[in-house]
């Protein structure tokens, strides 16, 4: 047999297959098991455990969620949410995640970070400036909305009303400090950064900014903010100057691009100029990854794009930017993962780089202070999106202008995301290093426990071996890796396909899995970008067809008078051996590994089950959850 060989093991092998077998390593010096001593793990040195996180969550530091409600979680309350605290909201619920966060990033905007709570406070230095006291004015007269037309009006013209750098120096080395307070190496890890928000003619460019440096060196800069350039290759060379100056170390994460009107993923520069060499290695560099799904919806796929997939489309935010103007089939290209992905392939074989090769994570997004994904304890955005009766039907964005739109209704919020993370311990050095090599994938909400290995030599069988991680590691390059050469014996006998391993543990308090996916992409001979879905591991008897998919749905539990559902379909571990059957040599690509889980209900069903309301008949009330690795790449021999 050669390709879309699964295994479905019983849930009691589930336990021993995760005890023996959740690791992923680092490719860049992972040390091997020693071939001698009767221990078979000496000398190994290779990542054992995933970890969990949201990079990208606002306290009441951030001016849009200190001026819609937030004005009672701050970053010490947010730090303590993600750690497994119960905190009360602002609608005065108790609320608590089900089970605390591994590592954090309160990324509040550097754009007046934490301005509001100072005028709040009365603080001399924060109405030091005619904008300073002009706002602090605005502030205690409580008028939201003139404060928020200075916000939107100093966002679209790149002036900054404060004009205070004492007051942004002095804020920062606050945030550098709550960070050093919450963070327990070994335990939580609080990473330092902030927000970069270019919103250029309102198209989302935005970029989590994350240090791996503590406060002796990241207190010797200030956040970047797009008031001085909303151009992202300003923000790299400010980056590239912190780096240079202080020896320490930084990337950005751009995030939601699926409301970026095509500027995210596109193919010139900022300014419009053509793109070269030194701007794709420049991007790869300090954009090693993607935030592929959020609460403003999901956007690894699109079915303008990937018409075959039935998959796609999950949650989209398909036609308006960020700013509500329109957007149309014309800008999926350059705002959706996966085309991206096919597009970096093409600049590669124009330039000799690849700017979008990028790995791909998960966050919230969350403008609460309260990292939730999950879809039985969804949070909202805002505050003023906390559960309540009315939440569903209200708008997700109240323009400047007043205007009501459709597309911004809250029922059309997804419950996502989270950041999974492989990597030797919970520290800040090697959860970054981690994010760094793209060791990394994006989860919906659930947290799947998911592993991709590529290579050359592996066989069938090997996907269900207790030291899969091993033989991944001995045998091949984890998610976010390239494959390595082909042996010296591969290549006399000739040009073989790449094999790779997979393996999926639903989340332990969550549902089972319904299939496992590999998405493969790649640029054809006559310069074409192709891609192709193909199902390596169903639940249940179903089987794939010559055509790589398997056809036949998993069916639904879903009750929604409860809501409610079981695990009586779907599988609790998935795995894979699989051989691309349509490899060529000649012909670049990537693989990366999409899990999809059976039928349960939206967020939207529990409201309506615990409110006792109706929504209309578009409200979706079932969900398809799901995760993203990041891919594996395949260069051709030069």
């Amino acid at each position: 047999m050669n390709s879309q060989i699964g295994r479905v093991l019983g849930y009691g092998a589930v336990c021993w297959l995760a005890a023996l077998s959740v690791a992923a390593a680092d490719t860049a010096g992972a040390s091997q098991p020693s071939s001698t001593g009767y221990s078979p793990h000496v000398g190994s040195d290779f990542p054992r455990q995933v970890y969990w996180g949201d990079t990208h969550v606002h306290s009441a530091w951030s001016v849009d969620a200190g001026n819609q409600g937030n004005l009672e979680i701050g970053p010490g309350e947010a730090y303590r949410f993600a750690r497994g605290e119960e905190v009360t909201a602002h609608n005065g619920m108790a609320v608590k995640l089900r089970r605390p966060l591994d590592f954090f990033l309160l990324s509040d905007h550097a754009e007046f970070l934490g301005v509001l709570p100072r005028l709040d406070a009365d603080d001399p230095l924060a109405r030091s400036t005619e904008g300073g006291e002009r706002w602090y004015q605005l502030r205690s007269a409580d008028d939201a909305s003139g404060l928020w037309g200075e916000f939107v009006k100093a966002m679209l013209s790149g002036t900054d009303p404060i004009g205070n750098p004492e007051l942004h120096a002095d804020i920062w080395k606050q945030v550098v400090a709550n960070a050093e307070r919450y963070n327990q190496p070994g335990v939580f890890t609080a990473f330092i950064g902030y927000e970069y928000t270019s919103s250029p003619d309102g198209e989302n460019l935005h970029r989590n900014v994350v240090f791996r440096d503590g406060a002796d060196l990241a207190v010797q800069t200030v956040p970047f903010s797009s008031l001085e350039s909303p151009n992202p290759e300003d923000l790299w060379r400010a980056l590239e100057t912190y780096e240079r100056e202080t020896g320490g170390r930084v990337i950005a994460i751009p995030h939601n691009s699926n409301l970026s009107g095509g500027r995210m993923f596109a193919t010139e520069t900022f300014d419009g100029q053509p793109l070269t060499r030194e701007y794709a290695e420049n991007r790869a560099r300090w954009e090693p990854l993607v935030e592929v799904t959020q609460y403003k919806g999901d956007s690894e796929a699109h079915s303008f794009t990937s018409p075959d997939d039935e998959f796609a489309d999950y949650e989209s935010w398909d036609t308006v930017t960020i700013g509500g103007q329109r957007a149309g089939n014309d800008t999926v290209a350059h705002s959706y993962v996966r085309p991206a992905l096919k597009q970096g392939l093409g600049v590669q074989a124009e330039h000799g780089a690849n700017p979008f090769k990028f790995g791909m994570i998960g966050s919230t997004d969350a403008h609460t202070g309260m990292a939730t994904a999950a879809e039985d304890n969804q949070w909202g955005k805002f505050s003023r999106d906390e559960p309540s009766a009315e939440r569903w039907d209200v708008p997700f964005w109240d323009p400047v202008d007043g205007i009501q739109r459709e597309d911004f209704r809250n029922w059309k919020m997804a419950a996502s995301g989270y950041a999974a993370v492989w990597a030797r311990e919970n520290t800040r050095e090697a959860l970054f290093d981690a994010l760094v090599r793209k060791e990394t994938y994006a989860t919906t909400g659930p947290r799947m426990t998911v592993r991709f290995f590529g290579g050359w030599e592996f066989a069938q069988g090997d996907e269900t071996t207790p030291d899969l991680a091993k033989r991944g590691y001995t045998g091949g390059v984890p998610m976010g890796g390239d494959l390595p050469a082909a042996s010296q014996s591969a290549q006399e006998e000739g040009p073989r396909p790449p094999t790779f391993l997979v393996s999926a543990l639903r989340d332990p308090e969550g549902a089972n899995l319904d299939r496992v996916q590999i998405i493969k992409g790649w640029r054809a001979a006559d310069g074409s970008l192709q891609e192709r879905v193909y199902d390596v591991a169903v639940s249940g008897d179903r089987k794939v067809g010559a055509d790589g998919r398997a056809r036949q749905d998993v069916g639904s539990t879903v009750d929604l008078a409860g809501p409610s559902y079981t695990n009586r379909i779907g599988a609790a571990h998935l795995s894979a051996f699989w051989r691309d059957p349509d490899f060529d040599p000649d012909e670049a690509a990537f693989y990366y590994v999409r899990v999809i889980e059976i039928p349960k209900p939206r967020w939207t069903a529990y409201d309506a089950q615990f409110f006792g309301i109706d929504m209309d008949d578009a409200v979706p009330m079932v969900t398809r959850d799901r995760a993203y690795t990041s891919p594996i790449w395949y260069n051709p021999p030069s």
